[in-house]
Order: C-alpha cells, then sequence, then structure tokens
C-alpha cells in the first residue's frame, strides 16, 4: 500500500472536525473522497500532507506512507518527502504562487530546495510534463495573475509533478473550471497516472469526476466516514442512505 490511514481524527480548536477515517490505497491506483462542502475532505488531505493549519492537529489515529508512519513528522522530515514522494494540487493552484513573479523561477526555486539542479536541467524536465499536459512552454514566463483558470490548474500539476513523486494529493482541481476543461485536466491526470505509476487522492464534489477517475471512493459526511470501497461497490452496491442520496441526486 501506498498510503494507509488508520482511525484518523483531526481537530481544529480542540474541536473534532475529522472523526476515525480508515482507507487504504494501492500503489498505482485513485482514491476520491467526495461528500458534501464542510464534510472534512480537504482537511484529511492537508493531514496527509502535513499542512494542517496552526489550529488544527491530528489528535488520533496514523497515517502510513509506504509502509511508514508519516503522522508526526518534523519539519525536515516532512520537507524529504515534499515534492519527491508526496505532492499536492490546491484548489486554486495560482494562489500558491507569488504575483509578482514569474511561475517558471518560482518552480525552479522549489525544485532547487529539494535537489541541485541548473535551469536548462529544469526546463528540460519541465518540458517532458508540459507536453503530456498540454501546457505551452511560454507560460513558464507568465505571471500566476495572467493565467487563465484552466491553465493556473495545469501550472500547478506540472509544479506538482517536476520532483516526480510517487502519491499525489488533489484538492478540487477541477472545481473552479468549465467542463470541457475540467475534462481535459481529469485526462490529463489520468495520462500522468498511467505514464508515471503515480498513486492519486483527489477531493472533489463532482461525483462524474469521481466514477471518472476513481478506483476506490470515500464517502464523508460531517466529518465521518460514511463508507468506503470500489468504484463498483460504491455506485451499484451502495450500503448507506447518505450514499445511494448522493449518488441519486447526479442521476
Amino acid at each position: 500500500m501506498i498510503l494507509s490511514v488508520n482511525n484518523l481524527s483531526i481537530e481544529y480548536n480542540k474541536k473534532i472536525v475529522v472523526k476515525d477515517i480508515n482507507f487504504d490505497l494501492p500503489n498505482g491506483k485513485i482514491l476520491a473522497i467526495v461528500g458534501e462542502s464542510g464534510s472534512g475532505k480537504s482537511t484529511i488531505l492537508k493531514a496527509i500532507a502535513g499542512l494542517l493549519p496552526s489550529s488544527g492537529k491530528i489528535s488520533s489515529g496514523e497515517i502510513f506512507y509506504n509502509g511508514k508512519n508519516i503522522t508526526f513528522l518534523d519539519e525536515k522530515e516532512r520537507r524529504k518527502l515534499a515534492g519527491s514522494s508526496i505532492a499536492m494540487i490546491f484548489q486554486n493552484a495560482t494562489d500558491s504562487f507569488c504575483p509578482i513573479r514569474k511561475v517558471g523561477e518560482q518552480i525552479y526555486e522549489s525544485v532547487k530546495e529539494n535537489k541541485k539542479c541548473s535551469y536548462d536541467e529544469f526546463l528540460e524536465n519541465a518540458k517532458i510534463i508540459m507536453k503530456k499536459i498540454n501546457l505551452d512552454e511560454s507560460v513558464l514566463n507568465q505571471y500566476p495573475f495572467k493565467l487563465s483558470g484552466g491553465m493556473g490548474q495545469r501550472v500547478g500539476i506540472l509544479s506538482a509533478m517536476i520532483l516526480n513523486p510517487k502519491l499525489l494529493l488533489a484538492d478540487e482541481p477541477t472545481s473552479a473550471l468549465d467542463i470541457v476543461t475540467q475534462l481535459s485536466v481529469v485526462e490529463e491526470l489520468l495520462n500522468l497516472r498511467k505514464e508515471n505509476h503515480l498513486s492519486i487522492v483527489i477531493v472533489t464534489h463532482h461525483l462524474g469526476v469521481a466514477y471518472y477517475m476513481a478506483d476506490y471512493i470515500l464517502v464523508m459526511k460531517n466529518g465521518s466516514q460514511i463508507e468506503f470501497g470500489t468504484k463498483e461497490e460504491i455506485f451499484y452496491s451502495p450500503k448507506k442512505d447518505y450514499t445511494r442520496e448522493l449518488i441519486e441526486a447526479v442521476k
């Protein structure tokens, strides 16, 4: 298993917001976390990535990456994992960039934090990924605020994939995009999964995206795990009324 989450509970300001989450994700597979807004989907991703805000913390449970317990890593250990092992795409990817510095400069800077690399080496690697995700090289010389929503998300994918991680965490990567661009970004993520043997955990409120992409689905409500199973189990043989309601709502 590339990722195992066991009895995970998370609190904000001493209030439990996510309770007793359990799932396993095999190598090269995709898990979609679905549920209504405020159900704790993104909080789980942040806990896995070690990006919980100062007001939040893991109150109980464990997170394992490739068999290693990563629940409570110090900053130095977390840095070793970030980018090269576990990477994240945010809902509005360009918001994580400085608006007054060019995209290429910022991504290159993050690469240098992890390994020695000339700009030419960086550019060569970036071009390979950019070709896969339909991103023109000229984007590297653009400022984040000048990018369209679709281009911004592709830049987020480039930034996340530049160090060839094994696990990609994607927080609502298609939510702010039009339907055509959503489909394009989904296809690009699936292509990266196939070519890089990438494992993905994607948070989405769009059950169509979950059905199209995922091998496994975790259904959340009010911070609790309602149901976890294969895509076929969740969509064709749901055990819980809430899951059935979610599926019926999009038919």
